[in-house]
């Protein structure tokens, strides 16, 4: 057999191109082999991507602008990862990817001493974390920080989606490596626990990097720059927020440390890189290596108070703790407040002072109730959507006799009277809602006594809270529970609301603002009482009292394009279901 010859032409009458064939030939073989080379390799080391390449085809960028997505290929290879890693440590926070680029390589969100020197400013970095469930939670905790001008922060995302997500819409970001779910683990569980373990490594990992560290809990925001408070207490090895719902000061000192009795609380905490922090951060986190049943908080406390005395020299308000060497200074309540000093006592109001920061404890209905207290202060930056329901919104003005509200002794009896009068009148507007399909907007809530989850006298002894006080909606309402859905056959069909405070909100749409109809009550009887009078004034209506739900639906079919419709009373405003409805 005559051998092959891949340039017969060539090498037959063409001598002067047979060097130049034979260069191509070996050129796109050489690049053959090199190629394949390549991809052996990838596929010899994609493990190390495997779970973010895998991640990116899943999650799409939540930006408005399309953007790939990134599978495999498009991380693996992507030239943003090499070319631009500075750009991507430096973007502005909230300057969004460029469009059509591709997300580095997962290796590039490790938290590094040159990721944190990036963002650090005047030596401090502002830190927090959270799993994909907190996703709102932790939007809204950078969003108040930049409203304040204060841009040197980082996020820590315990899993691949949340990280993916936060890097679209422009947040600094890093991998904590926790490979967590993305769901809401609820208090208290095993998982809770386990981020709890999370947030005492992270600051094993970031005081050697020497800077100083405020690390928050996403569940609480910033009302105002807390750097120059902070900044006040430079001898301060740890700066921590507390438990403590009895005010020690009047003003914006450190709490008096000798009459503090609440426990110390780690959702903010300020650390400076001193060798007494770093000891306390090293044996915090062996404590909780040692004992996984060991809540992270108790842990923190249980090694603060071996020692607990004497004051640090100056009238500074440090104390010594832990080893004796440590100088620990307890930031006030009243304006690093927790849940019980902000939303029930309003302790910087009676103060008169100014709030830095809200932690969203002492509440109820988990997650949720969360939320909606942040709703209720105003303080939550909800979707555009939730400010314009589709079939609009129902509230009204509560009705409450003076005697109920404030008259004769705050007693069980007299709370419950109270409470349940507002309770007949939010049924009878749930009633409404249902047969309008309207959102209700919650009225506000007033109670004579405080909620706790242990035996108290009514209110605790010693703090701010008047009688009778505006209540979070979660004092009455479990609104975790009113969110969920139910079986319609059991619980009939589920009721949208919303807090009390929200046609207040300035974040409501100018459209909904406008779009406005007052009901007013009247008798039957009365020859005034006609529904829609054309002689009455623009946006007023009046309603028979104790109409039938047939009634109610005819008469208000007439006004599905208004957004708002506000009842002037809800009290007999509805005569109850009959027994036909379906």
């Amino acid at each position: 057999m005559a051998k092959w010859n891949p340039f017969p032409d060539v090498s037959a009458g063409k001598p002067l191109f047979l060097a130049v064939y034979v260069t191509v030939f070996a050129g796109v073989l050489i690049s053959t082999l090199f190629i394949v080379s390549s991809l052996y390799s990838s596929a010899a080391n994609g493990d190390s991507n495997k779970s973010f390449s895998s991640a990116g085809s899943w999650l799409a960028p939540s930006s408005s602008t399309l953007r790939p997505s990134a599978d495999s290929t498009s991380v693996n290879s992507s030239i943003d990862a090499a070319m631009t890693g500075e750009d991507f440590l430096t973007r502005a926070i909230w300057d969004l990817p460029p469009p059509n680029s591709k997300i580095p390589d997962l290796a590039a969100f490790k938290l590094t001493r040159e990721m944190v020197g990036y963002r650090a400013k005047d030596n401090v970095i502002i830190v927090t974390f959270g799993n994909y469930a907190f996703m709102d939670f932790i939007l809204n905790w950078v969003k108040h920080l930049t409203d304040l001008n204060v841009f040197n922060l980082l996020v820590g995302a315990m899993d691949t989606k949340l990280l993916v997500d936060l890097y679209w819409k422009g947040i600094p970001v890093f991998d904590m490596g926790s490979n967590m779910n993305t769901i809401d683990v609820g208090w208290g569980s095993p998982t809770f626990h386990k981020m709890g373990r999370e947030k005492v490594f992270l600051i094993s990992a970031l005081l050697p990097f020497g800077y100083e560290l405020l690390l928050c809990d996403t569940d609480m925001v910033w009302l105002k720059n807390p750097l120059p408070y902070l900044a006040r207490f430079p001898e301060a090895d740890i700066l921590t927020s507390s438990d403590q719902v009895i005010p020690t000061v009047t003003d914006d000192s450190l709490e008096v440390w000798q009459q503090v009795s609440g426990a110390f609380n780690i959702g903010i905490f300020h650390w400076r890189p001193t060798d007494s922090s770093k000891k306390l951060a090293r044996e915090w986190k062996n404590l909780l290596v040692a004992n996984e049943k060991l809540w992270d908080q108790v842990g923190f406390n249980d090694l603060l108070n071996k020692v607990r005395g004497p004051s640090v020299e100056g009238e500074n308000g440090l104390v010594y703790a832990f080893d004796g060497n440590l100088k620990l200074g307890i930031l006030p309540a009243s304006i690093f407040c927790s849940g019980h000093t902000y939303f029930v006592q309003s302790m910087y109001q009676q103060l008169r002072l100014e709030p830095y920061a809200v932690h969203t404890t002492f509440q109820y209905g988990g997650t949720e109730g969360k939320r909606h207290r942040l709703r209720e202060a105003m303080i939550f930056h909800d979707t555009s959507s939730y400010y314009d329901s589709p079939g609009g919104f129902l509230s009204f003005k509560p009705n409450i006799p003076k005697d109920l509200l404030l008259d004769g002794a705050h007693t069980l009896e007299s709370h419950f009277s109270l409470v349940n009068y507002q309770l007949k009148q939010i049924r009878t507007a749930l009633a409404i809602a249902t047969l309008v399909n309207r959102t209700l907007v919650m009225p506000p809530l007033w109670c004579r006594l405080d909620r706790m989850w242990f035996g108290h006298p009514g209110i605790m002894e010693g703090t701010l809270t008047r009688q009778p006080f505006l209540c979070p909606m979660d004092h009455v309402f479990e609104v975790n529970i009113l969110l969920r859905d139910h079986p319609e056959k059991e619980f009939g069909p589920k009721i949208s609301f919303r807090e009390y405070s929200f046609l207040q909100n300035p974040r409501l749409p100018k459209q909904v603002m406008e779009s406005f109809l007052e009901v007013q009550l009247c008798e039957h009887q009365s020859t005034k009482c006609h529904g829609t009078n054309q002689t009455a004034r623009p946006g007023f209506i009046r309603l028979p009292k104790h109409s039938s739900e047939e009634k109610i639906i005819e008469f208000f079919s007439l006004f599905k394009d208004v957004k708002v419709i506000q009842f002037s009373s809800m009290m007999d405003a509805f005569q109850g279901f009959s027994n036909t409805v379906s």
